[in-house]
């Protein structure tokens, strides 16, 4: 059988944006993916459909449980396999990755080592600390402080390390740390210089604790932590008060509940994220086919048979493109008017390359008909609505009660989302634990599914303490008649205006907080 390779990869030191695009690459197409705990969830995430996922324990594991995994990814590569080895950090800084290595260079497997982010180097960059700056020093030294989980340091030439000065970047285990600050200072390290203690770094928990080496000591001592940490020490850090980005994000450290559909979910998540949020997917709703298709492909064969198209999602955009395409062309699309139900279904129509005529100035079925009243009389004008199957029926009634004679077929269906991946948070223990700040809905739908896994009385005691924020007014009205308090909603019922307006809520918090 011929032998597969190995990819030693370097995921970087938490975040998951920060793994190489070359290493996304090979981890896309690997057979086996090997990984340290430590690996976010979503980079996993990337893996192709049926690989094989095994989680190998701890980052930098000790004696026995290193030469185990070394054996198994050659055990995996020899039944021809490609196998991605995922690191914590980069695979050569203070971890196993040169004796996997050279395990397989003995064995004559192939691998290759795709470098990462050290955290070293990754770690104070999120906590606004530059390793290196003109005049801050000529060297930079990474030092090892986890070698076991005793309170003994690790054997270094302390000394040594104070008389070169420069900055200092210390892997440091919990038990170890109040040894290595009180180890550097009864060694020649002033006790007043400058430094910081990174736990969970480049995380959305990121926790920075700045002060004098003597300080921190004091600091590890009284509140001693079970989590590792980078220390840095050095003129360096003085920059953290000027150059901190990571953690001074409207939403850093925040906890939003995305209840979108997951394919769907993509840009408020990534818009949460750019403001320091950490999102925990959940959705409550999946979009599917409608039962019956032969409607809306009746539909869409002749678009010059309707006068104007009313689109009030963008789910209904998507269904009746592609019912569209699939028939014909946009050059169909010609001779009627578009609406939109909101800007956010007209960017979706924009996509194809095709602007709403009408959009209604309040983002709303009611408003519809007033819009198109405004373009032009209604008696007599042929209108195609399609539609969610649990849409609401008032914008048909007021159209036909207008005189417009009105198609309204099923372009889709919104059912309760059941299908729950590995990896998949605990929602409902977040919610006892306190661990959600913010709920998302995006769409009744998910207000009434959200309820219905939660039964009524308990879902609105779950969010009793928790933010509620509603994309807009139809939404907010589904979760206040089920007993949810809406405690956010944008003026503009976008994606884009729901995260703004999440920002906007949580900093007038800290302002009223402040004063």
């Amino acid at each position: 059988m011929q032998l597969g390779i190995v990819y030693l990869i370097g995921a970087g030191p938490g975040d998951p944006g920060l793994i190489t695009a070359r290493g996304l690459d090979c981890l896309r197409h690997a057979d086996v993916v090997i990984y340290d705990h430590l690996i976010a969830a979503r980079t996993l995430q990337h893996a192709r459909p049926g690989a094989e996922l095994l989680d190998v324990g701890t980052a930098a594991p000790q004696g026995m449980a290193q030469e185990a995994i070394s054996i198994l990814i050659g055990e995996k590569a020899r039944e021809g396999k490609v196998v991605a080895r995922l690191k914590w950090g980069d695979p050569f800084v203070f971890d196993g990755g040169g004796e996997e290595a050279l395990f397989l260079h003995e064995q004559g497997i192939p691998f290759e080592v795709v470098p990462g982010v050290p955290a070293g180097i990754g770690v104070p960059a999120y906590a606004g600390v530059p390793v290196s700056y003109p005049g801050g020093g000529d060297t930079i030294t990474l030092v090892r402080g986890y070698e076991d989980e005793s309170r003994t340091p690790p054997d270094i030439d302390w000394a040594s390390l104070a008389r070169l000065g420069g900055t200092l970047v210390c892997y440091a285990g919990a038990q170890q740390l109040p040894r290595i600050l009180e180890a550097l200072q009864s060694h020649g390290w002033p006790g007043d210089d400058a430094a910081v203690i990174v736990y969970n770094g480049t995380l959305p928990n990121q926790e920075t604790i700045a002060g004098t080496i003597a300080e921190l000591e004091g600091v590890v001592r009284e509140r001693p932590r079970r989590e590792p940490a980078i220390l840095v020490i050095g003129r360096v850090v003085g920059f953290r008060d000027h150059l901190r980005w990571f953690d001074s994000r409207p939403l850093f450290g925040r906890r939003v509940l995305v209840t979108r559909p997951r394919e769907q979910a993509a840009e408020l998540v990534d818009r949460l994220r750019a403001l320091g949020a950490e999102p925990i997917e959940a959705p409550m709703i999946r979009i599917l086919p409608p039962d019956d298709s032969a409607p809306l492909h009746r539909a869409a064969e002749d678009p010059a048979a309707f006068d104007w198209i009313v689109f009030t999602s963008a789910n209904a955009v998507e269904a009746y493109m592609n019912a569209v395409l699939a028939e014909r062309d946009l050059r169909a699309l010609k001779g009627p008017r578009l609406c939109t139900v909101g800007t956010g279904t007209a960017d979706r129509l924009a996509r194809y390359g095709i602007k709403a005529d009408v959009i209604p100035d309040e983002f709303r079925a009611e408003a519809v008909l007033g819009a198109l009243a405004h373009v032009g009389a209604l008696d007599g004008a042929h209108v195609l609505l399609p539609r969610s199957d649990i849409g609401r029926e008032v914008i048909v009634e007021q159209l036909r009660a207008a005189g417009a004679l009105v198609t309204d077929v099923i372009a889709y269906r919104t059912v309760l989302e059941e299908t729950h991946r590995e990896g998949d948070p605990d929602v409902y223990r977040m919610f006892l634990e306190g661990r959600i700040d913010v709920v998302t809905f995006t769409s009744p739908s998910a207000v009434r599914n959200f309820v219905k896994v939660y039964g009524a009385d308990p879902a609105a005691d779950l969010l009793k303490n928790t933010t509620v924020a509603a994309i807009g007014p139809v939404t907010a009205e589904a979760a206040r008649q089920l007993g949810i308090h809406v405690s956010v909603q944008p003026a503009t019922y976008t994606v884009a205006g729901l995260v703004d307006a999440i920002a906007a809520h949580f900093s007038r918090t800290k302002t009223i907080e402040t004063v």
